[in-house]
């Protein structure tokens, strides 16, 4: 998948980084949807720039608002969600 990431925090040009990612498979429970549209959040922004919350993870993609279509379900997760959209 195509994607913009950041490994550490910083002023955006220094750390986001854009190319391709490995498609993820959804835990137990979630769903994995393609995103149609993007937007950036501004919590999105103070957490890249480290005047938020620490990073959780070692890599992040920063997304908090988007809409699209459910294209995979985790185990467990209801038949029903698949092609619905979010």
């Amino acid at each position: 998948m195509r994607a913009v990431w950041y490994e550490r925090t910083g002023p955006l040009r220094e750390v986001l980084q854009h190319g391709e990612r490995p498609l993820p498979e959804p835990a137990p429970g979630e769903v994995r949807v393609r995103l149609e549209a993007s937007g950036v959040n501004p919590a999105d922004i103070y957490r890249r720039a480290g005047t938020s919350y620490a990073n959780e993870w070692p890599l992040i993609i920063p997304h908090s608002d988007g809409a699209g279509v459910v294209e995979a379900l985790g185990e467990g997760a209801p038949a029903e969600l698949m092609g619905q959209r979010v």
